[in-house]
């Protein structure tokens, strides 16, 4: 098994995949906590079909998938910040009607203008991740790097204006705490996640990146502080586990990150009972 991992990393794609995998998986696991907390866990599976729609539109302009999909995705988040604090439309409508909208549109578009001989295949691609670590290239991995600079500069800088603001907006916004722009911030930040971790796990499965690593952390920490550690350790593991498994075995990368973070979150939730934390 070690001979055959030390001749895949040979392969700069491989190495490509194991670090592409663990930084995005580390910034969705610390964006995950504050989103999970503030009740905005699907708002990943909201901007990702955003993303899927924003990609539609790329292919059949022939454009590249970046230049579209990231201002796009980026827009519905502040949009979707402005409708959630809205009186009339609320937190899981505006997520579904966004969602459920840009996916509908992404695909009808795909069939009408796309020239592929195989629609159904790139969609399912787009989707559920590519089947293939072959897809990453440099410029992905560049581009992770720089993202999970900024977000943990994001996190160091503004470590107490997050945990204010994740908490309570009401006291953050007595205190003088523009909680608006934090908001916006986090959920800028997101976006630009989201488009980067379709490559890898696809756009229906980006949520579970937020979602577990976080939820697996309060099964066994309390603290703010340290759930957001124990949350990124468990993320990075949990990725580089999944891309092992999938060089070894053949099966889809994205796929066996979330099947990796799903039964550390089954351990978590038992070793939580056990120690009577959760």
């Amino acid at each position: 098994m070690i001979e055959t991992l030390t001749t895949y990393f040979s392969y700069p794609f491989v190495r490509y995949a194991l670090i592409a995998g663990v930084l995005i998986s580390l910034c969705a696991a610390l964006l995950g906590v504050s989103l999970v907390l503030k009740r905005y866990s699907m708002i990943g599976d909201g901007l990702s079909h955003v993303a899927f729609g924003a990609l539609a539109i790329a292919t059949v302009m022939n454009l590249a998938p970046m230049t579209v999909a990231l201002p796009v995705t980026v827009i519905a988040a502040i949009i979707l910040l402005g409708i959630n604090s809205s009186a009339k439309i609320k937190g899981d409508a505006a997520i579904a009607m966004i969602s459920v909208g840009a996916l509908a549109i992404g695909y009808l578009l795909l069939n009408i203008f796309s020239a592929s001989s195989n629609v159904s295949g790139d969609v399912c691609t787009t989707l559920f991740g590519s089947t293939s670590i072959l897809t990453l290239s440099k410029t992905d991995v560049i581009l992770c790097i720089v993202l999970t600079v900024i977000v943990l500069l994001v996190y160091i800088f503004f470590y107490h204006r997050i945990f204010t603001v994740t908490f309570d907006e009401n006291f953050a916004s007595a205190t003088g705490t523009n909680t608006k722009a934090y908001n916006t911030l986090i959920a800028v930040v997101t976006a630009i996640v989201i488009v980067l971790a379709m490559n890898l796990v696809g756009a229906l499965l980006i949520s579970a990146l937020v979602i577990f690593p976080a939820l697996s952390a309060m099964r066994l920490f309390k603290s703010f502080f340290s759930v957001i550690i124990s949350s990124a350790v468990t993320a990075v593991i949990c990725a580089v586990t999944g891309i092992f498994i999938a060089i070894l075995y053949g099966t889809p990368v994205g796929s066996t990150i979330v099947a990796a973070d799903i039964a550390a979150f089954i351990i978590c939730f038992v070793a939580g009972k056990l120690t009577k934390r959760s």
